[in-house]
């Protein structure tokens, strides 16, 4: 199995895409929180947690046994630069100094072209910024950009492209179901893609970036 670390764990995705490599046959999650409080929630599942902060010193959480990354964590807008940027750009060079073999970024639909939105601006930047970071850093890659978040049950499948060119929704769940997917070795490497609800089981919709 792979140790994978879960930067936001503690976030209403972030839990979700615990949960589900808790679950799997493949993953073992490694839950990065902020605070000691937000441990006891992953301690009773038999979850590993490492305590940091991404405005920190990052380079602790990494240890020889982790293998790849999902960055999941958000600032709520509160803080874009110093967590969504460069709490970002931290955790890629960690992992290119611990050799990950895979960094898994939740990014955002318009952070291509943050500078058409009309809404949230500044945290479509920070976003851009760090997966423009991520694209140069020689990690291998996936940047997934879903649309707007529901909380809505999970449909298991979606539409997925390169560029979608049209807004849409997607439940959290289904998102975080694509990010865990994406970890596997034969799956969107180096790859940028858009999702929105769809008809297509998410795995089938991955073979296009894969």
């Amino acid at each position: 199995m792979e140790n994978i670390l879960v930067a936001g764990a503690n976030g209403t995705t972030g839990k979700k895409v615990v949960t589900l490599l808790n679950e799997s046959p493949y993953f073992n999650p490694i839950a990065m929180v902020r605070k000691v409080e937000q441990q006891a929630y992953f301690k009773a599942k038999n979850i590993e947690t490492v305590l940091g902060d991404l405005e920190g010193d990052v380079s602790p959480f990494f240890t020889d046994s982790i293998d790849k990354v999902i960055f999941a964590a958000g600032s709520g807008g509160t803080n874009v630069i110093g967590v969504d940027q460069e709490g970002a750009k931290k955790l890629i060079d960690a992992s290119k100094k611990a050799n990950i073999k895979k960094f898994v970024m939740l990014s955002s639909m318009g952070a291509d072209k943050p500078e058409e939105a009309t809404q949230l601006q500044e945290y479509l930047k920070a976003k851009y910024n760090a997966d423009e970071y991520l694209k140069v850093s020689g990690l291998n890659y996936s940047i997934v950009r879903p649309g707007s978040l529901t909380n809505e049950s999970p449909l298991t499948t979606i539409e997925l492209e390169r560029k979608l060119n049209r807004a849409g929704e997607i439940s959290r769940e289904d998102v975080a179901q694509t990010l865990v997917q994406t970890l596997h070795d034969n799956v969107a490497n180096k790859a940028t893609f858009e999702i929105i609800n769809g008809d297509t089981l998410i795995g089938k919709a991955l073979e296009k970036v894969s």
